[in-house]
C-alpha cells in the first residue's frame, strides 16, 4: 500500500504506540488522524473522541465523512487499565476497562467500515489474551482476549476489509515505564521476556500488516521480542 494521501485513523494518538505510529505514518506522507481523550494535543489532525460515548464516536465520523470523505485504514490503540485485586475491584472498575479495550474498538470498527471501500482495521492486542496474564489485571486481560475474538468475526463480516489483531508483549510505553520497577522485573522474569518491546518497532509491524496481505483477514499476529 502506497501511503501517500491514505486517510489512516489512529485511536489513542496522544502517546504511546499511536503516537510513534502516527509520527511515522506522516513521514510517508499519509494524511493521519489522531483520536485522543485525556490528554489534549494542539496539532492538525488530531480529535478528541471519548470511545466509551457512542454519542462521541458517532460525531467524532460525522466530521470525518465532511472533512476526509473516506477511511483507508483504521488502527486501534486506545487502551486502559486499572491494576488491583478482584476484591478490590469494582464493578465500574471492571467495565469501564471492557468498555474503552473492548466495547469501544467495536464501536470504532463499526463506524469507521461505513466509511471503507475496501481498507485495513488494525486492532490493538496483547499476549495478556492468551498466556502472559495476571491475576491483578483480570479486567484488561479478558478486554484483550475480546479484541482478538472480535476481530476474527469483524473478519468474517467485513468481506471487503483485512481485520487483523496485533499481540504484543511489554513495550516501552509512557504507563510500563511508570510501572513500579521491582513489579515490572518481576514481571519480565514470570513471562519470559528479556526486555522491553520498543514503541517504534510495534509501530512498524502495524505497517507491516498493513501493507503485506500476507497477514489474512482474521490473523492475530504474536509480538512477544522473541523471534523478532
Amino acid at each position: 500500500m502506497d501511503f501517500n494521501d491514505k486517510v489512516i485513523l489512529i485511536t489513542g494518538a496522544s502517546s504511546g504506540i499511536g503516537r510513534t505510529l502516527l509520527q511515522i505514518m506522516r513521514q510517508y506522507k499519509a494524511k493521519v488522524i489522531g483520536i485522543y481523550n485525556n490528554t489534549y494535543i494542539d496539532e492538525d489532525d488530531y480529535y478528541k473522541c471519548d470511545i466509551k460515548k457512542e454519542k462521541d464516536i458517532k460525531n467524532l465520523f460525522k466530521m470525518i465523512k465532511k472533512k476526509y470523505h473516506k477511511i483507508d485504514v483504521l488502527v486501534n490503540c486506545a487502551a486502559y487499565y486499572q491494576d488491583n485485586d478482584m476484591y478490590d475491584k469494582s464493578k465500574k472498575e471492571f467495565m469501564d476497562v471492557l468498555e474503552v479495550n473492548l466495547v469501544g474498538t467495536f464501536l470504532m470498527c463499526k463506524y469507521a467500515s461505513s466509511l471503507m471501500d475496501f481498507g485495513v482495521i488494525v486492532n490493538m492486542s496483547s499476549t495478556d489474551a492468551t498466556d502472559t496474564y495476571n491475576p491483578l489485571s483480570m479486567d484488561y486481560c479478558a478486554s484483550k482476549a475480546g479484541i482478538e475474538n472480535l476481530t476474527k468475526t469483524l473478519a468474517m463480516r467485513l468481506k471487503n476489509i483485512r481485520v487483523c489483531a496485533l499481540a504484543p508483549n511489554y513495550v516501552n510505553t509512557e504507563s510500563v515505564m511508570a510501572m513500579e520497577p521491582e513489579f515490572l522485573k518481576s514481571e519480565l522474569e514470570r513471562i519470559g521476556q528479556k526486555e522491553l518491546l520498543r514503541k517504534e518497532d510495534v509501530a512498524l509491524k502495524i505497517m507491516e500488516i498493513i501493507i503485506n496481505s500476507d497477514f489474512v483477514s482474521g490473523s492475530v499476529v504474536r509480538m512477544d521480542g522473541k523471534d523478532e
